[in-house]
């Protein structure tokens, strides 16, 4: 059973006082027992390729949300990621839902998810494929 994501309690998504210096985190999972082996790099992205923004029929991967991610050894994961525009209705419980998808891979131990705003998300970020889906040839 994966733990309920503990977000920042300081982040507030309040577009009139807005502070590009907030973030949002969360973070799921549990650590893994010794010797149990990690995930792969492709397992996690393909796991990331499953969450989609509500408002945007592709996933957060394909539209470059995801800034970096990193993998321990121990099958810890730590990921940077953004959202299209700060006033957004679902960066609240975006990070939650990137950590308990990425948790609960196996081979995946304690995830920690980071929302920034920094660098600004642009459509350049997204992939081909996305900017295909999406008619923006």
């Amino acid at each position: 059973m994966t733990e309920r994501p503990i977000y920042d309690p300081d982040y507030l998504m309040d577009d009139m006082a807005f502070d590009r210096d907030a973030t949002a985190s969360a973070r799921a999972g549990t650590a893994l027992p010794e010797g149990t082996p990690p995930a792969s790099r492709e397992q996690i992205v393909e796991a990331l390729k499953t969450v989609y923004d509500p408002e945007i029929p592709v996933d957060i991967y394909e539209l470059g949300l995801i800034y970096e991610f990193d993998q321990s050894p121990s099958g810890s994961v730590r990921i940077v990621m953004t959202l299209t525009t700060p006033g957004c209705p679902v960066a609240g419980e975006m990070p939650g839902m990137v950590a308990e998808t990425v948790a609960a891979l196996d081979g995946v131990g304690e995830v920690e998810v980071e929302l920034t705003w920094d660098p600004p998300w642009t459509p350049e970020k997204m992939t081909e494929d996305a900017r295909m889906m999406l008619g923006m040839f």
